[in-house]
């Protein structure tokens, strides 16, 4: 696939282990690090360490859902300078408002083009 983006550290949260780990290869293979988490807790335990630049964050989420691991990834260092972006199913105009006012900067519905999965990492 070759090298399509400026490198940048990335950071995929979903439950949805096949989900992350394919949204994960694909964006690797275009230049960028990785790392994957499979639930928010642990997102938080691996920003601290790999301070990504661009953090894909699904909402629907057992134990700590997209909402609150994006409220505590701002109040951290690890996470209050990151692009934060939805990589969710959900899509509806309340659900984007409540991902706005929580800290996010964008949102991609699943599923996402690589386009924009490539987009949303500029």
């Amino acid at each position: 696939m070759g090298k399509l983006l400026t490198p940048r550290r990335v950071l995929i949260v979903d439950d949805n282990c096949d989900a992350a780990d394919m949204v994960g290869a694909l964006l690797e293979a275009c230049g960028c690090a990785i790392m994957v988490a499979y639930g928010g807790q642990q997102a938080l335990s691996i920003a601290d360490d790999f301070k990504p630049d661009v953090i894909f964050l699904d909402i629907n989420m057992p134990g700590m859902d997209g909402y609150q691991a994006a409220t505590a990834l701002r109040q951290r260092a690890s996470g209050s300078t990151a692009r934060i972006v939805a990589l969710t199913a959900m899509n509806d105009a309340a659900s984007r408002a409540t991902m706005a006012a929580v800290g996010f900067d964008g949102h991609l519905a699943k599923p996402a083009s690589l386009e924009s999965l490539i987009g949303a990492t500029r």
